[in-house]
């Protein structure tokens, strides 16, 4: 099996990983082949031996194609790269169409409306501020567009979840 590595936001490394006996693998990094054998020793918690060294690997799944693994206090994380994924990761970003709804991350209370309904808005453009634990967060249009709703009012204290504005991208040719 084949995986993309990446260490928090760094750059990705792909490996290959092959099971050669019963707790024996061949591992490839960056095309250097090397023998580890690992053995599970908890329920998440793994004993490598690698090169005469052994060490504890803490393995975190992430649901069907990817996992975190915790060695040396370094965090990685291991995307699979089956043919299929491989695909998906080099084709286009999606791109969302129609009206965005744009709503609170976390509660917190509405201190500033930067645009109102009607206004061109761009991408990354702040459109309010909310406060949340406190700490102002400026609250960004996802698309160019124009603002079409605006759900709440300067002093509102919303929940996470509650829908804050509405941008909808504009027409073809516009």
């Amino acid at each position: 099996m084949n995986y993309a590595v990446s260490e928090k936001k760094g750059e990705s490394l792909r490996i290959g990983l092959r099971e050669i006996g019963e707790g024996e693998y061949e591992v490839t990094i960056g095309g250097e082949l090397v023998h580890v054998d690992a053995v599970r020793s908890g329920r998440t918690i793994y004993s490598v031996i690698e090169n005469g060294q052994q060490f504890e690997a803490v393995v975190d799944e992430k649901g069907a194609h990817g996992f975190d693994v915790l060695v040396g206090g370094r965090i990685f994380h291991l995307e699979s790269l089956d043919e299929r994924t491989r695909l998906l990761a080099g084709s286009a970003v999606p791109v969302a169409s129609g009206p965005q709804t744009v709503a609170a991350d976390m509660p917190g209370k509405v201190v500033n409306l930067n645009l109102e309904v009607g206004a061109e808005v761009s991408e990354g453009q702040g459109v309010m501020v909310v406060e949340a634990m406190k700490m102002e967060n400026v609250i960004s249009s996802p698309i160019d567009g124009i603002i079409v709703e605006i759900a709440i009012s300067v002093g509102d204290t919303v929940e996470a979840g509650t829908t804050l504005f509405v941008v909808e991208p504009p027409e073809p040719g516009d």
